[in-house]
């Protein structure tokens, strides 16, 4: 499975210098000053704008400030647009970009704005409010400025089969489970139906306990009691599979040598090179 990063971006061969060199320095680039002032006004603005959608959602707020609240998603709307298309224009290959995780979540973040405008009628109230909501996934946007980003989604990427096995283990216990809870209990104490009983099984499964379905007989809440020890058992195991991947990326990336002197290995606390000092990415 390859990891949603956009592929490292490439300048666009005529733009070797100009408003189309700078730009592209500005937005792909995050060493200097300029270019760091510009992922936290974007980071800002990213931030500002989910929280609008948020409050516009609350219909006391949205009677008071709605009119404000369009006029700044508009705002947000065309700031996003322009910064969109400036991506594409200083790429050498736009449509990679484009069509990379984060290319679609830019397009996300300006497409419902947009869509709103030719959608009108009360029966349609209900397809603005997914647009509304879809612009929530600008939050997403986030993950291009996180440095840590990529190294998580690698650790997720290779633990992918561990964590697959654990999920068809789990859903094959909770089937076994939810089967066995609805012959000892049956409709009668709720469990009208195997899909019931496996609901309930990952409900008390995962420790979460509703209680809108409880076992009344002895047998079942016996069967109760293991699924709840079992459960706590196996909560760690994810966190686990997860962690081991994150430690054995950190090790990886040190025995990848040092960048200045090539040294290698070195140990996963390790920040600094302990032949020349340098600082390991």
């Amino acid at each position: 499975m390859a990891e949603p990063i956009p592929p490292e971006p490439v300048l666009h061969p005529a733009a070797e210098s100009g408003w189309r060199a700078w730009a592209f320095r500005i937005i792909f680039r995050h060493a200097a000053r300029d270019e760091r002032l510009f992922d936290l006004t974007l980071i800002a603005l990213i931030l500002v704008s989910v929280v609008v959608v948020i409050l516009d959602s609350v219909e006391s707020i949205h009677a008071v400030a709605g009119r404000w609240f369009y006029l700044a998603e508009w705002a947000f709307t065309l700031a996003f647009t322009v910064e969109y298309a400036v991506r594409l224009a200083v790429l050498k290959r736009p449509w990679r970009y484009a069509t990379s995780f984060f290319g679609i979540v830019d397009l996300l973040a300006i497409v419902p704005t947009y869509l709103g405008l030719f959608i009108t009628g009360g029966g349609e109230l209900i397809v603005i409010r997914v647009l509304r909501i879809l612009r929530i996934f600008r939050i997403l946007k986030l993950a291009e400025y996180v440095g840590e980003a990529g190294s998580l989604i690698s650790a997720l990427a290779r633990a992918r089969r561990k964590i697959t096995l654990f999920v068809a283990v789990v859903l094959t216990l909770t089937t076994i489970f939810g089967s066995v809870m609805y012959l000892v209990e049956g409709p009668a104490h709720g469990f009208t139906s195997i899909p019931r009983g496996i609901y309930w099984a990952i409900v008390t499964m995962a420790t979460v306990g509703f209680g809108d379905i409880t076992p009344k007989t002895p047998l079942g809440q016996f069967i109760t009691s293991i699924i709840i020890i079992v459960g706590y058992g196996i909560i760690a195991v994810p966190t686990g599979i997860y962690t081991a991947e994150l430690i054995r990326g950190r090790r990886e990336a040190r025995g990848s040598g040092c960048p200045r002197c090539g040294l290698a290995p070195h140990s996963a606390e390790a920040r600094y090179c302990h032949g020349c000092g340098e600082r390991l990415e």
